[in-house]
């Protein structure tokens, strides 16, 4: 019987399953994971601090032995595993920072796996944070402005991805958007002997307004000019296709859309034509519209955040990176 030959049944009344809280549960097609989750953490050098985030309530930017605190109270709800961006005291032309083994992104890895080695430790991989210009990759200035240098900069990411894996990093997650990295990291890696640590590929990462709040989060908004020249255009769908094909063939094992909650649409048709593990960022507009409005009283943000969960995973997102990511899980143990 087909959707369509429905009406022929006269009989057949969803609303009878619909009677009870335990028949609802009973035949709930989608359902939530903690350890489907993933909290995004910003690490930077220092002890005992925790700088807040105005944009972001109840985030901020910490020293490594507050992340494991945050990292701790979120696997003791269940959530699955992290997400690390590095915050470097100094910035270069070469971000030099993002390969340095004494990184506050490396040491908080070796510090999350010593305390907590059943999670997932994963990390960002990008440039930005660690430029003196913001850009996502090595940049040449001439007289049409700052040009951004896709191919100079693939080594510099490989040597991060590297140096995140040498301190022990589950999976690496490059975010930088210039082509052919994934295919750099990946024989990065096998070259290296970690031909076992998976990447995390942001193949869908579009240039979003629902990014501000990161940009201050990070300290990695660019001094010139704006990452359209990378990042996808908003109003393209088949570009995002065509990208996650790139990057499966390059080898990544698991497919990011970036934002989550606006682009439904193409974490669906992600699932759907490549049937990879896909993963939606709730990005960090997304979190904080969702908390404004919830301090104003104007939402129930418990039940906001879960729908919205609920939503991504009825898209066909199996992994959730959320900066809500422990109060869900919480929420969901209860």
């Amino acid at each position: 019987m087909s959707i369509n030959s429905v009406g022929r049944f006269p009989g057949l009344r969803l609303r009878r399953l619909r009677q009870s809280v335990a028949m609802r549960r009973m035949v709930r097609e989608t359902r939530l994971d903690a350890g489907q989750l993933v909290l995004p953490l910003f690490v930077r050098d220092g002890k005992r601090l925790r700088r807040p985030i105005s944009s972001m309530p109840g985030v901020f930017q910490l020293s490594v032995d507050e992340a494991v605190r945050e990292a701790t109270k979120a696997h003791e709800q269940g959530v699955g595993g992290v997400l690390l961006f590095g915050i470097p005291e100094e910035k270069d032309v070469r971000a030099s920072g993002a390969h340095d083994s004494k990184g506050a992104v490396q040491a908080a890895v070796r510090s999350l796996k010593k305390e907590l080695p059943d999670l997932i430790v994963i990390t960002d991989v990008c440039l930005c944070e660690y430029m003196s210009h913001g850009h996502c990759g090595l940049v040449k200035t001439g007289r049409q402005g700052g040009q951004v240098l896709n191919d100079a900069s693939l080594e510099l990411l490989a040597r991060a991805a590297l140096s995140h894996a040498e301190a022990g990093a589950d999976m690496v997650a490059p975010s930088d958007m210039m082509d052919g990295r994934v295919r750099a990291i990946r024989e990065k890696l096998d070259g290296k002997g970690y031909a076992n640590t998976p990447i995390m590929s942001y193949a869908a990462k579009y240039s979003s307004a629902f990014y501000g709040p990161f940009r201050e989060a990070a300290e990695s908004a660019p001094q010139f000019g704006d990452r359209r020249s990378y990042q996808m255009d908003p109003a393209n769908a088949l570009e995002a296709m065509r990208e996650v094909a790139l990057d499966i063939e390059e080898g990544a094992d698991i497919i990011l859309v970036k934002p989550g909650m606006a682009y439904l649409d193409i974490v669906h048709r992600v699932k759907t034509e490549f049937g990879y593990p896909t993963a939606a960022y709730a990005v960090s507009a997304e979190y904080s519209m969702i908390k404004a409005a919830a301090e104003k009283g104007w939402i129930d943000e418990r039940a906001v955040f879960t729908e919205s969960w609920l939503c991504a995973k009825r898209a066909g997102a199996d992994i959730l990176i959320t900066y809500a990511a422990t109060e869900l899980a919480g929420w969901i143990r209860e």
